[in-house]
């Protein structure tokens, strides 16, 4: 039976422990032996995007090459999809021919339709409501660096209400970590997610906190995280924004008031000034480029997980 990654809910905390494992032997064999066992020989995975990419292409892309496999990028003139061609007939045409399908979208609709209507596991790359690829990303940053999942703290500054923070939230509750949002009230996560992460973390331990208050959001954090206050689709608000979240953005002051040896994480793409300062995401506790690269070592993971999940354990 396949199996899609469409929210990080998809996954247990076990399989997220054994991604995370996978990865780091991933990554160890490529450093030590120039290159990976081809777990992926002949498998071909379709990549479809209605939003641009640099990460997500870049990573998914280069996993496919050196785990053996292919990976075809059709950009939105390429198919027109949900418009030249129903989203229906595009997964049924492409799982009859391909092993797997990314599909990085504005809205999470579409990769569920996709889902519905594919014979191969539909992963998603990007919707307006999750972000798993990148999250998984972030569990292996935090992972290498601090050893445990169990009683972090990650603090969001920003807006809330965006893929990131939904899918670390549920992520957070599923490993039972603290996860705090800071922003104002009007951008606080989506309602359903914020129920559902709490649920969550009642049984594994975690916490789940909105609040608007950065000081007290910061304080003991173990990471700080945030995004870009104007994500795609976002631009007719931009003045406003612009007017309401300076005082959300992460500076070395802010950073003071956490753990010492707290990190800072930002998914990228990255406005020095906006959301983060030039001194924090360029700085010593900054791990913004190790964090982009482990998009490739969690993407190989998944996508042996997923096309031949005998090599997780």
């Amino acid at each position: 039976m396949k199996k899609d990654l469409l929210s990080i809910t998809d996954l247990s905390k076990n399989e997220i422990i054994s991604l995370i494992n996978l990865s780091i032997s991933l990554k160890e064999e490529m450093i030590f032996n120039g290159g990976n066992t081809q777990y992926l020989k002949n498998k071909t995975l379709t990549m479809i995007f209605e939003k641009p990419s640099l990460r997500t292409r870049v990573s998914f892309e280069t996993a496919m090459t050196q785990l053996g496999g292919h990976a075809i990028n059709l950009s939105p003139a390429d198919i027109g999809i949900g418009k030249r061609e129903s989203v229906s007939d595009v997964a049924k045409v492409v799982s009859s021919m391909t092993n797997a399908i990314m599909a990085r979208v504005f809205e999470h609709s579409l990769v569920e339709e996709l889902a519905k209507y594919s014979s191969v596991p539909v992963i998603n790359g990007l919707s307006d409501l999750e972000h798993p690829c990148q999250i998984l990303a972030d569990l292996l940053t935090i992972y290498e660096i601090k050893h445990t999942f169990k009683g972090l703290k990650i603090v969001f500054f920003g807006d809330s209400e965006n893929n990131v923070t939904h899918s670390l939230a549920l992520a957070s509750g599923i490993l039972g970590m603290s996860f705090v949002t800071a922003s104002p009230k009007e951008y606080w996560m989506k309602k359903n997610i914020v129920q559902m992460a709490q649920i969550l973390a009642k049984k594994s331990g975690g916490k789940i906190i909105e609040t608007n208050d950065p000081k007290k959001a910061v304080e003991d954090a173990d990471v700080i995280y945030t995004d870009t206050w104007i994500s795609m689709g976002d631009e007719k608000e931009k003045e406003k924004r612009l007017r309401v979240f300076p005082q959300y953005q992460v500076t070395n002051k802010l950073m003071s008031f956490a753990k010492k040896d707290a990190i800072f994480m930002h998914d990228m793409p990255a406005y020095r000034g906006n959301e983060v300062s030039s001194e924090v995401i360029d700085g010593k506790q900054s791990v913004v480029f190790l964090q982009a690269e482990n998009r490739l070592h969690v993407q190989k993971a998944l996508l042996i997980y997923l096309l031949n999940n005998s090599k997780l354990s």
